[in-house]
């Protein structure tokens, strides 16, 4: 199989030397691996790195670089798609690491009857510091993230709604076609809706892993999940399948709260109380459960803090989302974004080579 690995990037110039190194290492035949590269615009100086590792030539079949006018995370994975010709296409993240075996592997599990396949995807840190360790300690927990399936390693296979990092046979894009332009941060989960949708399973594989670099400030990673929360509150009005109820329980703990509050307010205390209560205790457990698994930091003691921060900007976001919706909507008529699927999926069709 020849194999198709994308990566999409504006301005990444430092997260990107690690992956590129990855990549140059890969135990999978050279000659069958095309790499492409998406640039969204940059202004530093991750172009002229994708440039300078096409020059090194590691005996790739071949590596693409393509250019995108647009920062829309949806429409430069479009690009990467309607330029790659493998038999096999993998999506990896610019913040992404991967070990040598990491397309052997899914080449190993597609020929296995998979259509798409991935693994887990543990978060990991650069510059480790015990600041670091702990907002990693608080991106790994359950609590503090997500319990998606695929942000730890995989312990056995199992058929799963999303993947991150994920390898498609070519039929499945060609089936599906592209990733909707009108989406941001979401536009993976409506995606795997459609694929599927169409019939394919998704199969998370426990031979496959890769790793993902969690954001190194508390302020990044709060920006990160109120942005998060808004997209899955736009979603709603698109796509409101290729949501699980779990996207919406920071959203219903800020309601909660902004509601006993009024109620507290009105002389009846005592349910915010429970609420926070209850809540305190799920804070304090999750934080201690930490303190159990990982290598203690000094400063792991914030966790309890840290955790609710995390859940009330993910809420708030996604509270915006949901009132932002009308306006959203008014500025997507006369989108194209149908269309623009339907042509990565023409254009797939058309790049498919007979080998």
């Amino acid at each position: 199989m020849v194999v198709s690995l994308c990566m999409i990037a504006y301005n990444e110039a430092e997260a990107i030397e690690g992956l590129f190194t990855d990549m140059s290492l890969q135990d999978y035949p050279h000659d069958k691996i095309e790499i492409v590269f998406v640039d969204s615009m940059s202004t530093d100086s991750t172009l002229e790195r994708m440039n300078r590792f096409k020059e090194e030539d590691y005996g790739f079949l071949d590596v693409k670089i393509v250019q995108c006018a647009k920062r829309n995370q949806a429409f430069s994975w479009n690009a990467a798609l309607m330029t790659a010709t493998g038999d096999v296409i993998i999506r990896v993240d610019a913040h992404a690491r991967i070990p040598r075996n990491f397309v052997t592997r899914n080449v190993f599990n597609l020929e296995q009857g998979e259509n798409v396949v991935g693994g887990g995807r543990p978060n990991i840190s650069s510059n480790v510091s015990s600041w670091k360790m702990t907002l990693l300690a608080a991106e790994d927990s359950l609590f503090g993230s997500s319990i998606a399936a695929y942000r730890r390693p995989a312990t056995q296979k199992e058929y799963m709604d999303s993947l991150f990092h994920a390898a498609y046979r070519r039929e499945v894009i060609a089936k599906v076609g592209g990733f909707n332009e009108d989406l941001g941060r979401t536009e993976d989960n409506e995606f795997h809706y459609r694929i599927r949708m169409a019939g394919y399973r998704m199969c998370c594989c426990p031979d496959i892993i890769s790793y993902q670099h969690s954001r190194n400030t508390l302020k990044n990673m709060i920006r990160q999940k109120y942005a998060n929360g808004r997209w899955i509150g736009l979603t709603v009005s698109v796509c409101p399948g290729c949501l699980s109820y779990f996207h919406f329980a920071p959203f219903l703990f800020v309601m909660m709260i902004l509601i006993l509050s009024v109620v507290a307010a009105l002389g009846f205390p005592y349910l915010l109380y429970m609420l926070l209560l209850v809540y305190g205790m799920f804070d304090v457990v999750n934080a201690v459960g930490v303190f159990t698994m990982k290598n203690v930091q000094p400063q792991f003691v914030l966790l309890p803090l840290i955790f609710p921060l995390l859940h009330v900007a993910y809420g708030i976001g996604t509270f915006a989302g949901l009132i932002e919706i009308p306006f959203w909507k008014r500025k997507l008529r006369g989108s194209h974004a149908k269309e623009h699927i339907e042509k990565v999926r023409q254009k797939v069709i058309k790049n498919t080579v007979k080998r």
